[in-house]
């Protein structure tokens, strides 16, 4: 077969063309190998696997190059592609052609382990190896996964500005800016925002970056980081909970569905995964919750908001994701609606993923009367003037609606297993120290 009439081929094509020969282009990840065998680990940013050169196959001066390959070098690799079940993936290449077009030396991620600050710091490299190869590409099916469901349910999609004047959820872990002389705020949430699009639209969701100047170390805490909120008008608060969940069983199959090699790197329990699409998700109030950790020796008192320890067990109590309702008044955002029959409780909920990954969606129904809306605003010393437009929405032809938010950072910690979201995402989410 002449070199025209190869075909160049990605390695997740590598099952379309057993007993073929093919040309790829690739990276070596690591080498392995013997007098008569080099075994090399390759990747090409779609999948990995093994390509095999044989000295008895290939030139002396060939199999010695094979031999000499430095880790991460990039190279054109020609050879037949076989079936092979000893690998997770399933297939091989037996190398009879190897072109290098990149050399690399001293490569500082070597197979050896590493914590997660020097990972951290060499992010931009950490990118090519397998824990983050799987875990973003998961991220790009949740994201493409959320557009589907949301377009597929009749939502809009707005974009909520990035630079604001006031702190939508009434909080001063803000990242101040000079806006030409005034000051101006990282948005926190494009809430607010997707409420005025609601009265527009009916059914909306924002999707976009939002960020908290909160010190935090912890890995549920970032400082930059992706929300999806949905916000529908005519909805209440059960109707809200029904799509949430659905959203949420919808991603997890969509993952199940196309990142299968993905879940098997990461070794992910696919059956756990799938056990939390079955639906409904357990409704619990927040008065139950409370009377539940403290039947199980927690020293919690009615009015406080839960930690990582409280949201970990009340998860894994109920062995999936759970819905804890209607929490006090005092711990919630000034626009969550009273309680019908309770003046210390509003129609919120959380719902906690099990296995201590914590909250991933905060929603409520939002209240609808100007008057109490007004003076919550004042009560939480808050800038009238920015919330103008805000009281507005209640001014002309208000009506019930609900919406919520959802972590996608948290989404893909939970559904990829990983401990540790830094270690997970390294790039493009930041912590701290802002390095090029």
């Amino acid at each position: 077969m002449s070199e025209t009439t190869i075909p160049t081929i990605q390695i997740v094509d590598a099952p379309k063309y057993v007993g073929q020969t093919v040309k790829i282009g690739a990276w070596l990840r690591q080498k392995r190998g013997s007098g008569k065998m080099a075994f090399l680990q390759l990747r090409d940013g779609t999948a990995f696997f093994q390509g095999v050169v044989a000295k008895a196959d290939v030139s002396e001066e060939l199999f010695n190059l094979a031999k000499d390959l430095k880790q991460e070098t990039s190279l054109y690799v020609t050879g037949e592609i076989h079936a092979d079940d000893r690998s997770s993936f399933g297939y091989e290449i037996s190398i009879t052609g190897l072109e290098v077009i990149g050399e690399s030396h001293d490569y500082p991620i070597t197979p050896k382990e590493h914590g997660t600050e020097f990972l951290f710091d060499e992010r931009h490299l950490y990118l090519r190896h397998i824990k983050p190869f799987a875990t973003l590409k998961i991220r790009n099916t949740l994201i493409a996964a959320t557009y589907e469901f949301f377009n597929q349910e009749g939502f809009i999609k707005l974009d909520a500005p990035l630079l604001t004047g006031s702190a939508p959820e009434g909080t001063t872990d803000l990242f101040e800016t000079d806006y030409f002389g005034q000051s101006a705020y990282l948005s926190q949430t494009g809430q607010l925002y997707a409420e005025a699009g609601a009265m527009a639209f009916s059914k909306v969701f924002t999707f976009g970056p939002a960020f908290r100047a909160e010190k935090s170390k912890t890995r549920r805490h970032l400082t930059e980081f992706w929300m999806i909120e949905p916000e529908m008008a005519f909805m209440h608060q059960e109707e809200s909970l029904e799509l949430q969940e659905r959203y949420v069983a919808f991603l997890i199959e969509k993952v199940l569905e196309r990142n299968d090699q993905e879940l098997d790197l990461l070794n992910r329990d696919k059956d756990l995964l799938r056990s939390y699409t079955q639906l409904p998700f357990p409704r619990v109030s927040y008065d139950d919750a409370i009377k539940l950790l403290q039947e199980n020796d927690f020293d919690v008192e009615w009015g406080v908001d839960f930690g990582s320890p409280e949201e970990t067990f009340l998860a894994n109590h109920f062995h999936k994701p759970v819905f804890i309702v209607n929490f006090p008044k005092a711990i919630k955002a000034f626009y969550m609606k009273r309680h019908p029959d309770r003046d210390d409780v509003v129609i919120s909920a959380d719902l906690l993923a099990p296995e201590g990954y914590g909250e991933i969606i905060g929603g409520s129904e939002r209240d609808t009367n100007y008057d109490y809306l007004k003076a919550q605003i004042e009560k939480e010393g808050l800038d009238m003037d920015e919330y103008g437009w805000y009281l507005d929405l209640r001014k002309y032809g208000s009506v019930p609606h609900s919406g919520f938010g959802l972590g996608l950072e948290r989404m893909v910690t939970f559904v990829t297993g990983e401990e540790h979201i830094r270690e997970a995402i390294p790039f493009p989410r930041m912590t701290h120290r802002l390095r090029p």
